[in-house]
């Protein structure tokens, strides 16, 4: 028997010493209330206007909610439709696991094997395998195909046109650099192989079978519905913004809610219990390669400051940000969609104080010195303002005092710097962000305060050397 004569009494007293020992070993979940407040303290000590927030364990919801509101005044609610940015990587990557499971593609074969039109002028790229887009290890760059200085496409098929004249910066499989149009090209390997639009397919094999009604994909900024779009944080205060123009078609384009994160999320965590794909689909797409480091299928692979393992990934507009994290161990889910951008980090930022609370750590306070850092930067941009009238007052008396034609030159060329500044700022950033490509539109939206400054000074200068040119014709005339 398999109670080995153990009398009825003493297995009680040991289940109960088990059940005991196995609630010490794993913590309860916090409760939704402690979850609420942590949301609720986040947007009011940083000014966040909004957020959706859901976090599950195992196959429970244990929070599903909206804070706030959307830029045209609506609240947010479990239901409101935010963009998730790049957390959009993890469908594609799912949606190609899918067509390669059903055997319509091969993972490990070359791209061109079941998309002829992916045509580069490099012939290396006739070698990058399905898998190697997923990865970020296709030997694509932003520095050969720019992602935002580029004409922008309108579809997926015109996206992949566009590279055709682009180059690699390494063999495929060598290394790995994140680059969104790898996510551009696996979509419309989707579209090609599956003889479905991108956001037909995910509503058929990905949204529809895990009940996500109001989730959708999108290609461009300018199809974002007002609830998605999001702010600038400028003093602490939120200024509603658009987003500027971009292409973000399977690789930033897919909206959806709180409510419908935690469908995703728990299929992700419960691999093999889920409509969408097999256990060894969803542990594939866990899985980094060697050459990609940490970066798996369309996912990062990491630890919790507690060292429980992480799967993550964020996503980042120019006025909204996102986050997702699985914590395998304990079976959380966390899914996070602000309406700020990526200049705040807010989605990450309130992820991280909630990955805290699930695993017992000590939360970071959010950053709060921004403010402090604008009201410098436009105390400075007054302070220039302000000089360059004085210049521009006082051209005619230091044009009299002019007599060198060399010295008033050199004195002249400094009141260029800041406009030469301004109009290769882009190119600075790009190379803050490690090579990123950058538009010149996008640099306000990063650095709203400092751009402010920065144009000031430009305009300053420009305004004093016409006034001291001026000023100088007139000398000679006389």
């Amino acid at each position: 028997m398999w109670t080995l004569g153990v009398p009825a009494k003493t297995r009680r007293v040991i289940f109960r010493t088990l059940v005991a020992a196995l609630a010490l070993a794993a913590p309860l979940p916090p409760a939704p209330a402690d979850i609420d407040a942590t949301v609720q303290e986040y947007l009011r000590s940083t000014g966040l206007p909004g957020a959706a927030v859901t976090v599950t364990r195992g196959t429970e919801v244990l929070h599903a909610a909206g804070y706030g509101r959307t830029p045209d005044g609506e609240p947010i609610t479990e239901r409101t439709p935010m963009a998730v940015a790049s957390v959009s990587k993890s469908f594609t990557a799912l949606a190609v696991l899918q067509l390669a499971e059903s055997g319509r593609l091969e993972l490990d074969g070359p791209v061109r094997a079941h998309l002829p039109e992916f045509r580069l002028a490099d012939p290396r790229a006739d070698r990058i395998t399905v898998r190697q887009l997923l990865d970020q290890t296709s030997g694509l760059s932003d520095s050969t195909v720019h992602p935002f200085t580029r004409p922008q496409p309108g579809s997926l098929a015109e996206a992949v046109a566009s590279m055709r004249s682009a180059t690699l910066v390494a063999e495929p499989g060598e290394r790995w650099e994140y680059h969104n149009p790898n996510y551009q090209v696996a979509a419309r390997l989707v579209e090609v192989v599956s003889g479905l639009p991108f956001d037909d397919y995910l509503q058929r094999h990905v949204f529809g079978p895990l009940g996500m009604a109001d989730s959708r994909a999108i290609d461009t900024a300018d199809e974002l519905p007002p609830s998605a779009r999001g702010h600038l944080l400028v003093l602490g205060g939120a200024i509603a913004v658009p987003e500027p123009p971009a292409f973000g078609g399977g690789s930033g384009g897919v909206l959806s809610t709180a409510h419908d994160m935690a469908a995703w999320l728990t299929a992700q965590n419960n691999p093999g219990r889920t409509p969408i794909a097999s256990a060894a689909a969803i542990t594939e797409a866990h899985t980094p390669s060697p050459a990609s480091g940490s970066y798996a299928l369309g996912w990062s692979v990491g630890t919790t400051d507690s060292g429980e393992r992480m799967v993550s990934h964020s996503g980042d507009l120019f006025t909204s940000t996102a986050y997702q994290a699985l914590l395998p161990d304990s079976g959380y889910g966390i899914a996070v969609m602000t309406n700020t951008g990526l200049a705040h980090g807010d989605a990450t930022a309130l992820a991280d104080e909630l990955i805290a609370l699930m695993t017992g750590q000590p939360a970071q306070p959010p950053n709060s010195a921004l403010p402090v850092i604008d009201a410098v930067l436009l105390g400075l941009a007054i302070g220039a303002a302000l000089l360059a009238a004085r210049g521009a007052v006082r051209a005619r008396r230091w044009a009299a005092s002019r007599t060198g034609r060399i010295s008033t030159v050199l004195r002249l060329l400094p009141l260029l710097v800041p406009a030469v500044l301004c109009a290769s700022i882009n190119q600075i950033v790009g190379a803050l962000y490690r090579g990123r490509d950058v538009a010149l539109i996008q640099v306000p939206y990063l650095y709203p305060t400092f751009t402010v400054l920065l144009v000031t000074a430009a305009l300053g200068g420009v305004v004093v050397l016409i006034a001291r040119l001026t000023g100088l014709a007139r000398a000679v005339s006389t």
